[in-house]
């Protein structure tokens, strides 16, 4: 049995894994914008602590075509299967992904025989805010985010086709909100207005009206965290080619050319950048690489 906080967080506790869907090559990304505030806000935010029982999560949710990296269920449950019967820490500054790999690292950390401590330490958006809501405690920064929304994803076709993809994710929306409000105490309707807001971009909380709210329980000191340079410049090169490469989709291109017309004007043919993107290569063709795409 986990050590446990309070009332509400046993009630969380307690409640059974989100569903995974059938279909696994439906896919629901977080939107440009997203990833334009975490490039503005949250870039290379990392935390001070390190240790063996922590799984830190700074990068995208899901298999990250342009870093070869990612967060995914299966590395996150080799990193437990690693730590083993102890509790553990999860650190989080990522602009989310693949809402669906959230919903199955979520699943996973539930399973986890300890206490699950989260700790947001810039952002914490999209898919990533579903894996923040599997601690058995959560702490944020001041200066932190937690964003929640609907379902989003690139779909293409006739209205019978959107129709049946709108039908598909409702039973995923109803059961993300159903987990935000019992996390948070707060009525589900509320927490889908909230999840609907802004024209369905959703809603961005503080750290403090995370923690009003019922989605964090306490504020982290403002020594834990620091902002790594290099991090930040890796974070900010790769995050021009996600943003570019969901922009050529959301333009009506599949994701193959887009990543193929992406890496043509770019000059590398690799699927993944080399080493460590932003620490040594020439990244100065971004600003053009942007506008001659516009261009086509």
């Amino acid at each position: 049995m986990r050590k446990l906080h309070n009332p509400r967080v046993f009630a969380m506790a307690r409640l059974g894994a989100l569903p995974v869907p059938a279909n696994h090559d439906v896919c629901a990304f977080t939107k440009s914008n997203v990833f334009d505030r975490w490039a503005d806000e949250a870039a290379g935010v990392r935390a001070v602590e390190t240790g063996d029982n922590i799984i830190s999560m700074f990068d995208v949710i899901g298999q990250d075509y342009w870093s070869g990296g990612g967060i995914t269920a299966k590395s996150v449950t080799a990193q437990l299967r690693a730590i083993g019967d102890r509790p553990v820490e999860v650190q989080i500054n990522s602009p989310g992904g693949d809402m669906f790999e959230g919903i199955a690292i979520y699943n996973v950390l539930r399973e986890h025989s300890q206490e699950v401590t989260v700790k947001i330490m810039a952002m914490a958006a999209s898919a990533a805010s579903i894996i923040a809501m599997a601690g058995d405690r959560v702490e944020i920064g001041a200066a932190s985010f937690l964003m929640i929304h609907n379902c989003w994803v690139l779909a293409m076709g006739n209205q019978f086709d959107l129709r049946e993809t709108a039908d598909y994710l409702a039973p995923f929306d109803q059961a993300m909100a159903d987990l935000y409000a019992q996390r948070s105490g707060q009525p589900v309707d509320k927490v889908t207005k909230w999840m609907n807001a802004n024209g369905g971009n959703g809603t961005y909380m503080s750290g403090s009206q995370a923690i009003e709210r019922g989605f964090a329980d306490a504020l982290l000191s403002a020594d834990s965290m620091k902002v790594d340079d290099a991090a930040k410049a890796r974070d900010l090169d790769i995050n021009e080619l996600r943003a570019l490469e969901l922009s050529l989709v959301n333009a009506g291109m599949n994701r193959t050319d887009a990543r193929a017309r992406i890496n043509k004007i770019k000059g590398t043919p690799g699927a993944a950048l080399e080493a460590t993107p932003g620490a040594g290569e020439d990244w100065s063709g971004l600003t053009g690489l942007l506008a001659t795409i516009s261009a086509t």
